[in-house]
């Protein structure tokens, strides 16, 4: 049947796809090789790969392969391409990555680069990396302590660029199987996550802030980032950049455009907020609320690589660490310790107290701007009550006895009282009231 795999008695013709040529595979010192017979008619290319056979039943590896070389003049029409020279083309490809910040790309090739140390022969060709090595490098991965989402990165980070570079490849992109990838189920022991900060957490925070002790540059500036955060829920980034043009102070509004989703906000001040800012309008700056800290968390190095948010995330950490709160903590099987507290966790708290107040969940989503699982962290109270009626309803404990039933039984125990005091004659009036 046209299409269909056919065994020599060494080798096998074959098809990739239905539509494509048929190659001739075969195996020496236990390597699978494959060359292609340059024809999609099936009788031709079994004749073809007969006369290959002969060569391929000869005693070296590279006697062979200049012999089927010679004999079907297969020199591949494929270009190499050593893993040395991948980059550059992979940079330089349309298809690329385009990842939104530098660090990011710098990621990219740190990844690679990776890859080709673990490889140990950076001459190796792009058409030379197997499925097998992928898997390979992917249990090395398993071995070095990385967060399941960093490890399942850096697979994804190989996958596009080798799928990229497929012009210099005969066969699939090695890192597609779902084996290379790790499950977040690896992960469920862990029950170390991000936290909010209780109320007296953030009195404390405000506190610290007002206190002459505690030294910060730009700390006033950074009380003010943290007074945006505590008070409107909104990102790290976003309350930092926020610019004068965004804040009505007659209205009482703030206008957000979120640099992570593009999503515009509007969210009113909260009194405390609006003393912050008034007092801040006294700095007389035009663009950035907080331009000396904005201004510090733009910095970028020579390459382009944003290193000054890093900075100003230290100095947020620093405020958590004077009321006595540990950002971070070690957790078995990571290299990098887990944050618990951050500038986040502010997000995390007015979701938390919105919830408690009882905000309507799409207010709270129409302030953060997303439906993230902050949002559905802190309001899955809200079906508490209904499942544990449900519950009391299957076990049979759920409302037996009327309120009225209740109400009766207590008056009959009342009334059989010998003396009755003051305040339970008031009780039993309210309850016959009732």
């Amino acid at each position: 049947m046209e299409g269909k795999s056919i065994k020599l008695g060494t080798g096998t013709v074959y098809k990739k796809t239905a539509t494509g040529v048929y190659f001739y595979r075969y195996q020496i010192n236990g390597k699978r090789k494959a060359v292609s017979l340059k024809t999609k008619n099936q009788d031709e290319a079994v004749l073809e790969a007969k006369k290959l056979v002969p060569v391929v039943n000869g005693t070296t590896l590279e006697v062979i392969s200049a012999h089927v070389q010679h004999a079907r003049g297969l020199t591949s029409t494929m270009k190499s391409l050593p893993l040395n020279l991948a980059w550059d083309k992979y940079s330089r490809h349309p298809d690329r990555a385009v990842p939104a910040t530098v660090s990011e790309q710098d990621s990219y090739q740190a990844t690679f680069n990776e890859f080709i140390t673990f490889v140990g022969n950076n001459t190796t060709g792009i058409m030379d990396i197997t499925p097998q090595i992928a898997d390979e490098f992917a249990q090395k991965m398993r071995t070095q302590e990385l967060g399941v989402d960093t490890h399942n990165r850096k697979i994804r980070r190989l996958r596009k660029i080798f799928d990229v570079l497929k012009e210099y490849r005969d066969g699939q992109n090695p890192f597609t199987a779902k084996s290379l990838f790790r499950k977040e189920r690896e992960e469920q022991a862990h029950s170390i996550r991000r936290l909010s900060f209780t109320r007296e957490q953030e009195q404390a925070l405000l506190e610290a802030l007002d206190n002459d002790k505690y030294k910060v540059m730009h700390k006033p500036e950074i009380k003010v980032v943290y007074y945006l955060g505590m008070f409107t829920g909104q990102r790290f980034k976003d309350c930092i950049m926020l610019r004068w043009d965004k804040i009505d102070l007659n209205r009482k509004r703030i206008w957000v455009k979120q640099f992570k989703t593009g999503k515009e906000v509007t969210i009113p001040i909260a009194p405390q907020l609006l003393d912050v800012l008034q007092e801040a309008k006294k700095w007389k700056c035009n663009g950035f609320v907080c331009q000396n800290v904005a201004a510090r968390y733009n910095q970028e190095n020579q390459a382009g690589k944003n290193t000054g948010n890093n900075l100003v995330n230290i100095d947020a950490l620093r405020v958590i660490k004077w009321i006595g709160l540990e950002p971070s903590v070690k957790v078995p099987g990571r290299k990098k310790k887990v944050t618990v507290y951050g500038f986040h966790s502010l997000r995390h708290s007015f979701a938390s107290h919105c919830a408690e107040a009882g905000v309507p969940k799409a207010v709270v989503m129409s302030i953060l701007g997303t439906n993230s699982e902050i949002v559905d962290k802190y309001y899955t109270h809200i079906g508490d009550e209904a499942q544990e009626k449900a519950i009391q309803a299957i076990t049979g404990s759920f409302a037996s006895v009327s309120d009225r039933e209740r109400i009766t039984r207590v008056l009959s125990f009342i009334e059989k009282l010998p003396k009755k005091s003051k305040e339970m004659l008031k009780v039993e009036k309210l309850l016959r009231d009732n």
